[in-house]
């Protein structure tokens, strides 16, 4: 390194008068003192510039590991609906589409996996059928406690336990307006992964008709 090469060539010079190869020699009062404050100068520049680069590289580093941050915040959270119906194969994931429908909650929660292969669980009144996510969301998943339930609660307050659950419909009412826009992020995650079914009837809500011209316009969209 040049501020090394500079300080070894300093302590020769300090050390008493040196001849040069034309014979004439040099003293530390003369340009022996003048090569030694420069030799520290450079040094002392050397380090002032390594330690900035040092600083930089810091920061350089703080950025990248922030940013990294942000992406596990942001896809992380997207894992249990977007993430969570790619790639995996099971036995129920091969029955055929379900015709679109609407579901009361009693009529819902007969699709938990347990009682038929087929699974559907509801996101801001939307039901979904999970069949192929049924590593989540059958019986022994991770997520299973949603399985044939409104699910809008649980994920807007990141609730994985029965206190997310209600046995009578939950018009969400009371839940604030940044949970509010995660439900709908979620029903959206959800319906870019899973095929829509049908609407969660409110309690004395008729269900609609569905056409098969309608059912298969809704499925193709998605295709």
């Amino acid at each position: 390194m040049a501020a090394g090469d500079g300080d070894v060539k300093l302590g020769t010079l300090g050390s008493g008068s040196e001849s040069s190869s034309d014979g004439s020699s040099e003293s530390p009062g003369g340009a022996g003192a003048a090569a030694e404050g420069g030799g520290w100068a450079a040094a002392a520049l050397a380090l002032l510039t390594g330690g900035g680069e040092m600083l930089l590289n810091v920061a350089l580093v703080a950025l990248v590991l922030l940013g990294a941050y942000r992406l596990w915040v942001r896809w992380g959270r997207r894992g249990l609906g977007a993430g969570a119906g790619a790639g995996e194969e099971s036995p129920a994931a091969s029955l055929p589409r379900m015709k679109k429908r609407d579901f009361s909650l009693e009529q819902l929660r007969q699709y938990d996996g347990s009682r038929t292969p087929r699974i559907l669980l509801a996101v801001n009144g939307k039901v979904f059928d999970v069949t192929k996510g049924s590593k989540f969301y059958g019986p022994a998943g991770p997520y299973g406690i949603f399985a044939g339930r409104d699910a809008s609660r649980g994920l807007a307050t990141f609730c994985l336990d029965k206190d997310a659950l209600k046995d009578e419909y939950d018009d969400l009412s009371d839940l604030n307006a940044v949970q509010m826009e995660s439900v709908r992020e979620w029903e959206m995650q959800f319906k870019e992964k899973y095929d829509y079914v049908g609407r969660l009837l409110k309690p004395g809500e008729e269900p609609s008709e569905y056409t098969d011209e309608e059912d298969t316009k809704d499925h193709n969209k998605q295709d």
